[in-house]
Parts: structure tokens; sequence; C-alpha cells
């Protein structure tokens, strides 16, 4: 099965807030953690039921080199990312921003 990638919103304001941390710890660090983030994300393309479930039907892939996960669906032929979130974060926590960004938005 071909499976198209798609990225809420609220992983943009994710990936710039690691960005950010990271680009003041030393330059350039920031575009390497992009970079890892975005290739990873691109992997889930290939299997994403290769990825262990830990909420629900929520998946979670490991990002290399920086303590960070992907966290994302698969709904039909689509891999929707909902969050990229520190690793150190409390599962709990983690847990609840994804059924928040989960639920429908109401107009």
């Amino acid at each position: 099965m071909t499976y198209t990638l798609r990225f809420l919103p609220s992983v943009e304001e994710d990936a710039f807030a690691g960005y950010v941390w990271y680009e003041l710890k030393a330059s350039g660090l920031g575009e390497e953690f992009l970079r890892m983030f975005y290739s990873s994300s691109s992997e889930l393309t290939y299997n994403p039921l290769l990825y262990p479930k830990v909420y629900g039907e929520f998946r979670r892939c490991l990002l290399r080199r920086f303590p960070y996960a992907v966290y994302f669906r698969t709904i039909g032929n689509q891999i929707v990312v909902f969050g990229l979130f520190h690793c150190a974060r409390d599962p709990h926590t983690i847990k609840i921003k994804l059924q928040e960004r989960d639920e429908p938005k109401r107009l």
C-alpha cells in the first residue's frame, strides 16, 4: 500500500520550537534537528505499521540523534503526524496533547 504523509499545523509549531532551542545551543544544530525530523517522517511512508502503538491508535517513531519522537496515526492510506515531542515530557501530558489534537475541529 502506498501512503501519503500529512502534518497537522501544530506539528510545525513543535518542530519550530525544537529548532529554536537547538539553534540557540549551537549554530546549525537546529537545522540538523529539522533534517532528522523530516527524514524520520518520510521513512514512515515505507512501513508505518512497523512502529509500535503507544496510545490507542497513535504510533511513535523515535528520532535519531535527538531525544524526540514523532507521533502519528494511519488513517486509510494517509499517515497523519499529530505531534513532535521531547521524550523527557510526562507521558500523560503527551497523551492529553494527542487526544486534544485528534478531536475534530468545530466550526
